[in-house]
């Protein structure tokens, strides 16, 4: 792959990074003479300066420069390289600056430290100021080129090099081998015959990264001599291509088994779902490291055998910290959390790695408020935040829908930098889809530099949830100018799209056009999708026609989305037969029960409405109670029908009495059928009027500053009647409201809502 212009890129950005002043100071001598550097005495301070420099005591080794009465060139140099090594890089420049004379070392060193710290610019800039350059000078620029994947920079300066040794030639060709450009590799390879062994290992290594297992063979064989990393590469690049096969016949074969050679056998035989043929190999191992035990441990767990993990872990004798996060990884994705916080309680140290897996467990577990509360916890603890930390907390906030705390971490990814990758950058853009912030959410999106192909669905499905079905379209023209192929899962977001914004003809012209276009195989989905679209738009011949030709068995999901579209429709004798099948497929649905009630009372079939109660009752099937809540003040405030229980329900309950009046004067009248009970319309008036959805959207109104959204979120889809009203409440309030449901998105304003009444 060619960088240069990603060179100047680099280039421009280390010119214009200012460099810290040096908070240490030095004694420089006033006399410009420097003393000869065989001198006895001055050998033992410089000898003195190196060791602390080595151990890590940059204070000390100052003491030391500081208190010479003279110094040599290598005395400078001492100080130079420790500084260098200590990550102290600017305060070499400025020793180095000072210094009354240089040699070619003082050069070097300070050519190196700007290749450590990937300052080509102004590594090649101290190179061409040179006086003089030796051999170590060319191969320092070539090796900063090659280990910033400039390898064509890296060529000029082999190309240039007035003379070359072995460091020179196995630089360049690691460059090649590296970036992936075997082809050159290999014409370079060919131009000379006198290889040391490293070159041939390296080349080797090459092809089998690239999975060119009868090359590395070819170069194999024609090898005079091998060593132990010659005949380790042929084993693990043979397991992990799966032949193992091949694996035991050079482990066979090679006349030195090391530990690794011992560890490529056992993790090529786990890597391919061996595990007893691992464990058989582990016992027989005459040595074993940290590594060989880790592979065997992480095998267990990737097979959710956490016993034998377990027992392994103990009898271990050489733990390290990737043994206890493999330990708490795999105990956290095999749903134990408990077990996971225990062990990670117990850990000597953490890592980004172990807080991750924390974090992950009890977020993936459905435990997302504790989640945070150990995101929090890695703060508190100084631990370092990487990426899947953030990931994991933003799935967490998206989950439990806090806003606020969402907001928080993104400014903390900000900080850190992650928020433009999309690993982090997609985890953003769910949680402000999730949490009702599709404005933020898009803000993301655009945020995210190179943008993968989840990116995009995300945003599709975002924008179709919350009902803009026009601008989801409107990404999904974009994806496709950008030159990224959509997939399955894109198109489920497409026909969403249009199936929640009533779009019929659009739907129907992607569905039918996704082979031909996309090469996109239809799939059940896709057909719900499009059942869903014409069920809703009122075309029910046509859903069950579909529904009947579809070369899949239709699913609860199918069946469901028909029998909503005969609740919207009033069809119920198409509503009853879909409901017989669901219950054939999922007895305890509670959700299906209630849809066929609610068809049954909008048509006044009471008897049935107490038939289909009887039968959820005979069946063990238990309504899911439904609740709503919402953020304010980083706090979330949860509410039930009739809810007693909320500090300010007072205020809550005059607050809806006051607007029932003005509901009433611009038009709003109560959707009692919606209630599966045959008692009088005013009683069924009263029993609507505290729905958990209405309450939390009143308390929304009364505590969040005005011109701000209220985001509410409810377990249940939303009611009828309580859709009707909340669309009255945004008016008369003239406020933005923003309701998610357990199906999508409604966002309330000025009386109207985003899914025109299409949900």
């Amino acid at each position: 792959m060619r960088r240069a212009s990603s060179f100047r890129r680099f280039h421009l950005a280390a010119k214009s990074n200012p460099r810290p002043s040096s908070p240490q100071t030095h004694n420089y001598p006033t006399k410009l003479r420097l003393a000869p550097s065989d001198d006895p005495a001055i050998i033992k301070f410089n000898m003195a300066i190196t060791a602390h420099m080595r151990d890590g005591r940059i204070d000390s080794a100052l003491g030391v420069f500081n208190s010479m009465p003279r110094r040599s060139v290598v005395s400078y140099n001492a100080v130079i390289s420790g500084y260098v090594q200590n990550g102290r890089f600017y305060l070499a420049r400025n020793v180095f600056d000072k210094m009354p004379e240089r040699d070619l070392v003082s050069w070097n060193l300070m050519i190196s430290g700007y290749v450590r710290n990937n300052d080509l610019f102004a590594a090649r800039e101290l190179f061409e100021s040179m006086p003089k350059r030796d051999i170590v000078s060319w191969n320092a620029m070539l090796s900063g080129y090659a280990q910033n994947g400039y390898v064509d920079e890296a060529r000029k300066v082999f190309d240039s090099m007035p003379t070359r040794n072995s460091i020179s030639w196995n630089g360049i060709l690691s460059a090649y081998v590296q970036n992936g450009r075997l082809k050159e590799a290999r014409r370079l390879f060919e131009s000379k015959e006198d290889w040391e062994l490293v070159s041939w290992n390296c080349l080797m290594s090459g092809y089998i990264r690239k999975k060119r297992l009868a090359d590395a063979r070819i170069l194999f064989n024609r090898m005079a001599v091998r060593d132990e990393v010659s005949w380790n590469c042929m084993i693990t690049g043979h397991a992990q291509n799966g032949e193992m096969d091949e694996a035991r016949m050079f482990f066979q074969e090679a006349p030195n088994k090391d530990v690794f050679a011992w560890t490529a056998m056992v993790s090529g035989y786990i890597q391919n779902g061996m595990l007893d043929e691992a464990r058989r190999v582990f016992d027989e191992m005459p040595e074993k490291n940290a590594v060989s035990w880790n592979a065997m441990i992480a095998g267990y767990v990737q097979a959710q055998r956490m016993d034998m993990a377990k027992e392994l872990f103990d009898m271990m004798p050489c733990r390290n910290i990737g043994s206890w996060n493999t330990m708490v990884t795999g105990y956290a994705q095999n749903g134990n959390v408990d077990q996971a916080k225990i062990l990670f309680d117990c850990m000597p140290q953490k890592d980004c790695i172990s807080w991750a897996a924390i974090i992950s467990g009890y977020a993936q577990s459905g435990h997302c408020e504790e989640a945070l509360h150990q995101f929090i916890e890695l703060q508190r603890d100084g631990g370092v935040l990487n990426r899947a930390s953030f990931a994991c907390s933003f799935a967490a906030c998206a989950d439990i829908a806090a806003l606020e705390l969402g907001r928080q971490l993104h400014g903390q990814s900000l900080k850190a930098g992650y928020e433009s990758g999309c690993f982090v950058g997609n985890a953003l853009l769910a949680m402000y889809c999730k949490c009702g912030s599709i404005e933020e959410a898009y803000d993301a999106f655009r945020d995210i530099v190179d943008k993968d192909l989840v990116s995009w669905n995300t945003m599709i499905t975002g924008y179709s949830r919350h009902g803009f079905g026009n601008e989801a379209l409107a990404i999904f023209d974009a994806m496709q100018a950008a030159n990224v192929r959509p997939d399955a899962v894109t198109m489920v977001g497409v026909l969403s799209a249009c199936s929640h914004n009533g779009l019929i003809e659009r739907g129907m012209k992607y569905f039918y056009s996704m082979d031909q276009c996309w090469g996109i195989a239809l799939n059940l989905k896709h057909y719900t999708c499009m059942i869903d679209l014409l069920g809703r738009s009122g075309r029910l011949n046509e859903a069950v026609d579909l529904m009947k030709d579809m070369p899949f068995e239709p699913d609860a999901a199918t069946w469901g989305a028909l029998l909503g579209a005969s609740r919207v429709h009033g069809n119920t004798k198409l509503g009853e037969k879909a409901a017989e099948v669901i219950f054939e497929m999922q007895p305890d649905n509670a959700g299906m029960y209630v849809l066929l009630s609610n068809l049954y009372a909008t048509s006044g079939r009471w008897a049935d409405v107490n038939r289909m109660r009887l039968k959820m009752r005979d069946n063990g099937v238990k309504k899911v109670p439904g609740y709503s809540w919402i953020e304010v003040q980083n706090k979330v405030h949860t509410f039930t029908v009739d809810d007693p229980f909320h500090p300010e329900k007072d205020r809550i309950y005059a607050f809806l009495e006051e607007l029932d009046p003005r509901m009433k004067l611009e038009g709003y009248v109560s959707s009692t059928k919606s209630v599966l009970h045959d008692v009088e319309e005013e009683e069924k008036e009263q029993m609507l009027k505290y729905h958990s959805e209405r309450l939390a959207v009143a308390f929304g109104i009364l505590f969040v500053p005005p011109g701000r959204p209220i985001r509410v979120m409810k377990n249940l889809r939303v009611c009828s009647d309580c859709h009707n009203a909340i669309k009255y409440i945004s008016r008369i309030a003239d406020r933005l409201i923003i309701l998610r449901d357990n199906n999508r998105f409604h966002h309330f304003t000025g009386g109207s809502c985003s899914c025109g009444d299409y949900w």
